[in-house]
């Protein structure tokens, strides 16, 4: 029987290492098994511009995989079970049985951090969440407000494209750090500020959202704050799926692995993009982006080959070059890195960055992704 091999999630990571595993493993050896909610590959990183009004490009997942020998389920994952080597799917459940998992579920957004998140706040964390931020966003776009929370390049990149594309709508950035865009060179951060100033973005530094509520939110600076809308962006979590089945994770939902995103519990099983608490360069959690998501993609196929054909692999390396931050469509930043992610002296701004993301951003998509540049 051929070794079967199941890929749960169909993101960037999932997406890349089900096709690289397909391309390395004669299919007389190996079944290569792609299982998504749905049908269609999620542009994560364009997210922001569906919230703000744009229309995204679709694309099915049947086209992304080519001709890449791979099967593909459709059907939202219930459950894992690891001593039945076994994923559970749909509302009427139906089974797939494994040899070796790839857990790649991504993460979503982290919305137990205060009281009333969940109830009142929008999120750019997949796609229905953005509809309905962009449904609020045209009712409010004349003289509304809308607060986003976070600083990080989701709270960034959501309030420049939203202040960009309605330029009648009050954008206020709140972040609890003593200032904006920390991780990039002083000429990074002064065009960035410039940039959000010029797009009417009000920052608001060292200020803690304590609660948000219908129609504000409250800080730790005062009384309460008026808005129309509510942006959660102060970071992310892992579904519950491995915790739930018993698998090694940390604190944040990810699977524990080896340097190999193996897990440090199962060893049937591997892990890769946000859901993975993978180890970058510099000895440190792999941070939760397309930049770690896509080596690890690439990585985690070639060890399950290696594994699979007799050999035993090297670590896979998780190592940054650069941080794309768009700033609307027709400006941004891009912070060329160290492999650790510490910033370098070069940055480029402007027009030439925003075109320079444009390129890296499509390259993923129509490459399949197949070249995944590590940054994005």
């Amino acid at each position: 029987m051929s070794h079967r091999i199941v890929v749960l999630g169909a993101g960037y990571a999932g997406l890349l290492a089900a096709k690289r595993l397909a391309r390395r493993l004669h299919r007389d050896d190996a079944t290569v098994t792609l299982v998504n909610a749905s049908d269609r590959f999620v542009e994560r990183v364009r997210l922001h511009q569906l919230a703000a009004g744009q229309r995204l490009t679709p694309r099915p997942l049947r086209q992304q995989l080519g001709r890449a020998a791979v099967q593909l389920a459709i059907g939202r994952v219930t459950a894992i079970d690891p001593a039945a080597r076994t994923v559970w799917m749909g509302d009427e459940p139906r089974a797939l049985v494994y040899d070796t998992l790839v857990y790649a579920v991504g993460s979503q957004a982290r919305l137990d951090d205060v009281p009333g998140a969940a109830e009142h706040a929008h999120t750019v964390a997949a796609p229905e969440q953005a509809t309905r931020l962009r449904h609020r966003v045209s009712e409010i776009a004349s003289g509304g407000t809308v607060a986003v929370v976070g600083a990080g390049l989701t709270g960034l990149e959501t309030a420049a494209e939203l202040a960009e594309s309605h330029p009648g709508l009050r954008v206020g950035l709140f972040t609890g750090a003593d200032d904006i865009g920390s991780g990039l060179a002083p000429r990074g951060r002064a065009h960035l500020r410039r940039t959000l100033d010029r797009l009417g973005v009000s920052i608001h530094p060292k200020t803690v959202v304590t609660a948000v509520r219908e129609g504000g939110l409250d800080t730790d600076a005062g009384g309460p704050l008026a808005a129309d809308a509510v942006v959660w962006a102060t970071g992310f979590r892992a579904p519950d799926l491995a915790r739930a089945a018993g698998i090694a994770t940390d604190d944040r939902g990810r699977m524990l692995v080896d340097a190999t995103l193996r897990s440090i519990s199962h060893p049937e099983v591997y892990a890769i993009g946000d859901a993975a608490a993978g180890m970058s360069v510099n000895g440190t959690t792999s941070r939760m982006s397309c930049q770690s998501a896509l080596p690890m993609g690439r990585g985690v196929a070639d060890v399950v080959a290696a594994r699979l054909t007799g050999r035993e692999p090297g670590p896979v390396r998780i190592g940054y070059v650069f941080t794309n931050i768009s700033l609307g469509r027709h400006d941004g930043v891009v912070q060329f890195t160290h492999a650790d992610d510490r910033p370098r002296r070069l940055v480029l701004t402007g027009r030439p960055a925003a075109a320079f993301k444009e390129t890296v951003v499509r390259s993923t998509v129509h490459s399949g992704p197949r070249s995944a540049s590590r940054g994005n």
